[in-house]
């Protein structure tokens, strides 16, 4: 009797590889909790540079001199250990990093969400909080702020009678026109609640929210909010009134 040998098939092998991350930094940002961590962070850092930019701001109060020379001074932190504005520099690619990262992983965040709603509803009118509507809008209005008021008080570009070294004659020139008034103040009246929301979001996910401190937490949240949008708004209505001028 003749046998037949079998045949062998070989097994398919996948050669397929997953891109997981292979760092723990990798892998706490590809979560959603690592995401809102990240936000939470970049917004603190964000703060904190607005508390001392508000402060710093509001020297216009005491004449050129006063807030030029703090102007200069702000070039000259660290001397002589840092080269000239080296600080200034350094602060700026921290504030843009902080910046990239709370974009990205608030966008991210949104897509993913957006993703794990239930299909019957998804050709049904969203309905996104109050906080969440704030604080998307608000994101958007403040990204496009910062880039005109990069090229209006840093690189002088859209201020037609900016002149470098003449800080204060720059904000005064900035704010004695209608649309750079509005412009100014739209947005900070959007900084506002978006750190009225925003400092609350990060303290729930950084665990600072336990019980018994919701009501603080709130407090300062709007504390915050409060002084920081009068005092960035303070300047332009200043100028406008011609307390500053």
């Amino acid at each position: 009797m003749a046998y037949r040998v079998p045949t062998v098939v070989p097994m398919a092998v996948d050669t397929r590889t997953d891109r997981r991350p292979s760092s723990y930094a990798g892998i706490l940002w590809h979560s959603t909790v690592g995401k809102k961590t990240a936000m939470a962070v970049s917004g603190i850092v964000m703060l904190l540079y607005l508390v001392a930019h508000m402060l710093g701001n509001l020297k216009i109060f005491f004449g050129a001199a006063e807030f030029d020379g703090y102007a200069h001074w702000l070039r000259t932190i660290g001397e002589p250990f840092l080269h000239h504005e080296w600080f200034l520099w350094i602060a700026r690619v921290v504030l843009l990093a902080a910046v990239v990262v709370h974009a990205v992983a608030a966008y991210q965040l949104s897509r993913r969400d957006i993703a794990a709603r239930p299909q019957k509803y998804a050709h049904k009118k969203k309905r996104a909080s109050y906080a969440t509507r704030t604080m998307r809008w608000g994101g958007v209005i403040l990204g496009l702020f910062i880039v005109w008021h990069i090229l209006d008080l840093t690189t002088l570009t859209v201020n037609p009678h900016a002149a470098a070294g003449h800080p204060y004659a720059n904000v005064v020139a900035t704010f004695s026109t209608w649309y750079g008034n509005v412009i100014y103040i739209v947005a900070m009246l959007a900084l506002g609640l978006h750190i009225r929301h925003g400092f609350w979001s990060a303290a729930q996910t950084l665990g600072a929210n336990r019980p018994g401190r919701d009501r603080t937490l709130k407090a300062i949240a709007n504390l915050l909010a409060l002084v920081l949008t009068l005092g960035f708004i303070a300047v332009p209505v200043s100028v406008m009134t011609g307390v500053v001028s």
